[in-house]
């Protein structure tokens, strides 16, 4: 199952995309995909009206793309989760998972423009596998438990601004948190479509040049363990974001690598959740 989200902030359309590129409207069943969707069966019962022929089709022609899940509660993000990322930057290879929180309100759609902060040099990119919660989850004890509830996977633009996050502060969520700083999406495409999470391929380019070439195999935590040890410290909700890191090619990483610009534009990608683009401009 893949779900979209289509129109303007407030105002999206809950939709099914099929394989033949067809997307099918889910207002019958749901007004919108959130943590209420995803915990009751939501997905299930969009499934069984596909099969049934009983959604109407949605025409989207000239409709903003959304973000595939309305605004979660949290959004719980993991530092330095690839031994690559973690060598660009002169870390150590963590030994228990690095984790810090973004504001949720910085989530927008896959190709809405990203405001680079008033007074920011360093603006950064960072290609992440989201992983979407879709049950309550509180002091998980097994892998099998942690994937279960797992809703689905979606692409994650994690900007990030390193002045604000490494030096000012330092405080990791002051640069993580400023406005539209992670767009989501395409899709949310669920477990069953995504198969293994852990052998994706990621990648992003700005302007046209590749910057990250990286695989989820690369992990540090893998999908099961982070949800696991994450369940432990905080509880989980239906609906809530987990940022899974980032593989090496930062601008942070590559001396001399100009930071992003007003006017550059960033695109990326995971193996089988769709690709995003995005224009920076001045907030």
């Amino acid at each position: 199952m893949r779900l979209m989200r289509f129109g303007a902030p407030g105002a999206e359309t809950p939709a099914a995309l099929t394989e033949d590129g067809t997307v099918w409207d889910l207002r019958g069943l749901t007004p919108d995909i959130d943590g209420a969707f995803l915990a009751g069966g939501g997905p299930d019962r969009a499934r069984a009206a596909l099969a049934a022929g009983s959604l109407p089709r949605l025409e989207t022609d000239g409709l903003r793309v959304a973000p595939p899940v309305a605004r979660p509660g949290k959004v719980v993000c993991v530092g330095l989760n690839y031994r690559d990322h973690a060598a660009e930057t002169g870390a150590a290879v963590p030994e228990r998972p690095v984790v810090f929180m973004k504001d949720p309100g910085t989530v927008v759609g896959p190709y809405d423009d990203v405001l680079i902060p008033r007074g920011s040099v360093k603006t950064d990119w960072e290609v992440e596998l989201a992983v979407v919660i879709g049950a309550r989850a509180r002091y998980l004890e097994t892998p099998a438990e942690a994937t279960a509830v797992v809703a689905g996977y979606a692409v994650s633009h994690d900007v990030s601004e390193r002045e604000f996050q490494l030096e000012l502060s330092p405080q990791w969520d002051l640069g993580k948190s400023c406005e539209t700083f992670n767009p989501l999406g395409p899709q949310l495409v669920t477990p069953d479509e995504v198969g293994d999470p852990g052998a994706l391929g990621l990648r992003l380019s700005v302007n046209g040049t590749e910057r990250q070439h990286g695989s989820t195999k690369d992990m540090i935590f893998d999908v099961p363990y982070l949800v696991r040890y994450l369940s432990r410290y905080m509880v989980l909700e239906p609906g809530d974001v987990i940022n899974t890191g980032t593989p090496a090619g930062v601008a942070l990483g590559l001396p001399g690598q100009p930071y992003l610009r007003a006017g550059d534009t960033v695109e990326l990608g995971i193996d089988g959740l769709g690709t995003q683009r995005q224009t920076f401009t001045p907030a």
